[in-house]
C-alpha cells in the first residue's frame, strides 16, 4: 500500500506541475470572476478528471477505441480553444464600475453551470489527457490489484485538486491588486496562450491526419 501511496502522489504532482490550457484558463477565470469563477472552472476540470479516470480504469477497450478518433477530437478541441483565444484577445471586456474599480460579482446558476462546463470540455477534448490517464491506468493495472489502483489515483486527485484550490486562492488574492488595465493585458496574454496551444493541437491533428493517409 505503501509503494501505492507514493506512486498516487507522484502521478498528482506531475499532473499538477503540467503546463496547458486549462492552469492558464484558471488563472484568467479565477482573475476575471473571482474565486467563485475560478471553482466554478476547476469543478468542471475535476469531474472531467473523475470521469476520464473511471473510463481508463474500467473501460479501459472503450477508451482506447475513442483515441482511434484522437484527430478529430484534436480537432474539435483545437476548435474549441481557438474561439476561446479570439474571445479573450479581441472581444473580452473587464466590466468595473463608475469608479473604474472592479465590481464583486454575483453568479447565478446558470453562470456558474457554464464556466463548469468550459472547464470540462478544455480538459476532456484534449487528446494528451485521454493518453495521460489512460497510460497510468494500464500500467498500474499490471502491477496493483484494484483497491492499490483505487489508492493511486484517489491520492492523485486529491493532490491535483488541491493544486488546483491553491492556484484559485493565489489567482484570487491577484485580482483584488491588478488594474482594469492589468487585467485586459492578462486575458489577451492568456487568450494568446490558448491561441497557440489550440493551433499546436490543430497542427497536431493535421500531422496525424498526413500520416495516417
Amino acid at each position: 500500500m505503501t509503494e501505492a501511496l507514493l506512486k498516487g502522489l507522484t502521478i498528482g504532482f506531475i499532473l499538477a506541475l503540467s503546463v496547458g490550457p486549462v492552469i492558464f484558463t484558471i488563472i484568467k477565470q479565477s482573475i476575471n470572476n473571482g474565486y467563485r469563477g475560478g471553482f466554478s472552472f476547476v469543478i468542471g476540470v475535476w469531474l472531467s478528471d473523475i470521469f476520464l479516470v473511471i473510463l481508463s480504469n474500467f473501460f479501459s477497450e472503450w477508451v482506447a477505441t475513442i483515441l482511434q478518433y484522437k484527430r478529430t477530437i484534436g480537432y474539435v478541441g483545437s476548435i474549441f480553444l481557438i474561439a476561446m483565444g479570439i474571445f479573450f484577445v479581441f472581444f473580452k471586456k473587464v466590466i468595473v464600475t463608475e469608479d473604474n474599480i472592479l465590481p464583486e460579482l454575483k453568479f447565478r446558476k446558470r453562470d456558474v453551470t457554464k464556466i463548469a462546463l468550459s472547464g470540462f470540455l478544455i480538459n476532456t477534448l484534449n487528446p494528451s489527457v485521454f493518453i495521460f490517464w489512460l497510460l497510468y491506468a494500464t500500467t498500474t493495472a499490471a502491477k496493483h490489484n484494484l483497491k492499490e489502483r483505487i489508492l493511486i489515483f484517489s491520492v492523485c486527485l486529491l493532490v491535483n485538486m488541491l493544486a488546483d484550490v491553491l492556484k484559485v486562492l493565489m489567482a484570487g488574492k491577484l485580482r483584488q491588486r491588478l488594474t482594469v488595465k492589468n487585467i485586459t493585458i492578462i486575458n489577451k496574454l492568456s487568450g494568446s496562450i490558448l491561441l497557440g496551444f489550440g493551433i499546436a493541437l490543430l497542427y497536431g491533428a493535421l500531422f496525424l491526419a498526413n500520416k495516417v493517409n
